[in-house]
């Protein structure tokens, strides 16, 4: 069978497609282990084509072919890059009809805030990217500071634990007094090394960037904006052919006329030679068209490799910053568990505080004698 059917989805992904029915004009793109369905064949048979019908027709990459309409064209061109009139095609075939995919839906340029120039769908993306990056390093710059925190917090810690004042309180009170004092070394410890933790755990894979990260990212935007430049340029030379082809044809109808109004071997001559000029001016439209299909086509595929890899980064980079702050939620939790820790001990000693068995000790320890004095006698 010469043809395939294909699910047209609606605007959303993952809602439910009607079938649609397409030609032998689409085949299959492998992009990084993706099977994309739905990427025009860009070939032009000149035996078949007619030029009065075709002029300005370019066809748009990945766009399945839509019914021709007698009174609107099927294709629009902005900045160089064909798309489907809406009116010719509602819809296209997305790529990756079941996600919201950078590769579906950054193919045309949009204005800037300020609404003077216009950017590229796929600087729109870069942008995001390096704006993820940025964010991942800004996100270690704040553990970095809850680091010195802590490590200023544990140094205080320690310091108070060493301090003298009550250390003359005796009994069991007093063991409990000097325990609370212990238990203030034992968590400036763990929060020493809470802080340690995060630098090694938590810091340090956050500010672990790709080394060459900013200069992949610049060479494949220089490529990106090479291949669009190269299709501008071929849309130039399509817009030359163009205009070099009416000139011709209106040539060879003024020629035409003239044969009309007199019968001469020169006019016979002049027409024959305008007709072959005209030809040839077709045959380079055809050309010109065919060349810019195969550069727009490229540009297509290089386009959908790289969105497809940004988009590979970003789920990466998300996925990354996922784990590492769930890494320092869990050695929190491991700090209020280790600071519980250190004053259990404390309160079992404050459960033990008995006034009556201190005052017993002390009284034996510190007694002048029992013999009470009595009355004088006279």
């Amino acid at each position: 069978s010469t043809e395939t059917t294909w699910e047209q989805p609606s605007s959303v992904p993952g809602t439910p497609k009607s079938p649609v029915k397409l030609g032998n004009c689409l085949s299959v793109l492998t992009v990084n282990g993706y099977h994309i369905s739905g990427t025009t064949v860009h070939q032009l048979d000149s035996g078949h084509m007619n030029l009065q019908k075709n002029i300005g027709e370019l066809q748009t990459p990945g766009a399945p072919v839509a019914p021709r309409r007698q009174s609107k064209e099927s294709s629009l061109t902005i900045n160089c890059v064909t798309f489907p009139h809406p009116d010719a095609m509602p819809e296209q075939q997305l790529l990756k009809p079941s996600e919201w995919s950078y590769c579906d839906y950054f193919w045309a340029d949009k204005k800037d805030p300020q609404g003077n120039n216009t950017v590229s769908g796929f600087e729109i993306l870069l942008q995001k990217q390096l704006k993820g990056k940025q964010m991942q390093k800004e996100m270690a710059e704040f553990v970095r500071e809850r680091i010195k925190i802590e490590e200023e917090y544990a140094k205080n810690l320690s310091k108070l634990s060493q301090n003298s004042l009550a250390a003359q309180e005796e009994g069991t009170l007093g063991e409990a007094w000097a325990q609370l004092k212990k238990s203030l070394a034992d968590e400036a410890e763990v929060h020493l090394k809470f802080s340690s933790k995060l630098q090694s755990e938590v810091e340090k894979p956050l500010l672990n960037f790709r080394e060459n990260f900013k200069k992949d990212m610049k060479k494949c935007d220089h490529h990106i904006a090479d291949l669009r430049k190269h299709l501008s340029s071929r849309y130039a030379a399509v817009e030359k052919a163009r205009k070099a082809l009416t000139e011709r044809q209106k040539d060879l109808e003024m020629k035409t006329q003239q044969l009309e109004v007199k019968l001469s071997n020169k006019t016979e001559e002049e027409i024959k030679k305008a007709r072959r000029k005209s030809t040839q001016a077709g045959d380079d439209l055809m050309r010109c068209v065919d060349l810019y299909n195969q550069a727009q086509s490229k540009w297509f595929e290089e386009m959908v490799t790289t969105t497809l890899e940004l988009e590979r980064l970003e789920v990466e980079r998300v996925e990354m910053i996922r784990q590492h702050l769930c890494q320092y939620t869990q050695l929190r939790h491991e700090t209020d568990m280790f600071n519980q820790s250190t004053v259990e001990l404390v309160d079992q000693l404050l459960r033990k505080v008995d006034p009556a068995r201190d005052r017993e000790l002390w009284v034996k320890e510190h007694k002048t004698g029992d013999i009470r004095p009595v009355d004088m006698e006279i």
